[in-house]
Parts: structure tokens; sequence; C-alpha cells
């Protein structure tokens, strides 16, 4: 295949209403200010789900565990259920929770802005 070193590239032209200046110009907004006291926010509503969250998953895994060695009546196809829903809401809220004890204890790294606010 031929090549064409022969063809010649113009630049397209630009439309006059277009208003490229705009761009080029920052223009200011508030909501990415940066603020140190905006991290240390401390989002409540979400540490108080995640401990909730690691409270229950933890009780769920113990009654899986409870089933499964025949401390607690119940059959094996419960604790699965138990286990998977344990996992489920255990995870999240351990998560969750470490972030916000390593943040309370100033740990590097570890801020409460990692935490989502609802």
């Amino acid at each position: 295949m031929a090549s064409r070193r022969h063809v010649q590239y113009n630049a397209l032209p630009t439309d006059e209403d277009d208003n490229y200046d705009v761009i080029a110009r920052r223009q200011y907004d508030a909501r990415f200010d940066y603020t140190p006291k905006a991290l240390d926010k401390i989002p409540w509503k979400s540490i108080a789900l995640a401990l909730f969250l690691l409270f229950l998953g933890s009780v769920l895994l113990f009654l899986s565990y409870f089933i499964f060695t025949g401390h607690m009546g119940g059959e094996h196809s419960q604790a699965f259920g138990l286990l998977a829903l344990g996992i489920l809401s255990f995870l999240p809220g351990f998560y969750e929770t470490r972030i916000a004890y390593y943040a309370w204890r100033n740990a590097k790294g570890y801020r409460f802005a990692s935490i989502p606010d609802y």
C-alpha cells in the first residue's frame, strides 16, 4: 500500500460563536475549596451504621457457628444462610469501623473524610 505523503493538512475552521476563552479562564467554585476543617468533620451516622453492621454480622456469624457445631437446633441450610448474611454484614461494618478507629487515633493515612457521610 502506497503512503500519501503529499497530502497537506489544514486546521479546521472555528466558529465565531465558540467561546474558547471560558475554558481557559478558571471560574471560582466553592465546592472544590480545600479547607482542613472540612476533613475533620466526623460522620456520626456512618459510624453508627458501621457499628450496627459489625454487631449484626457478628451475631449472625455466631448463630451460624452454633448451628454448625450442634449447640443450637437447626438445619445446615439455615446455617449457610446465616453465614452468608453474616459475612455480607460483617465485612463492610468491620471496614468502616476500622477506618473510623484509626482516624480517631490520628494514624497516618486515615481520615474521617474517607468515610462517606449520609
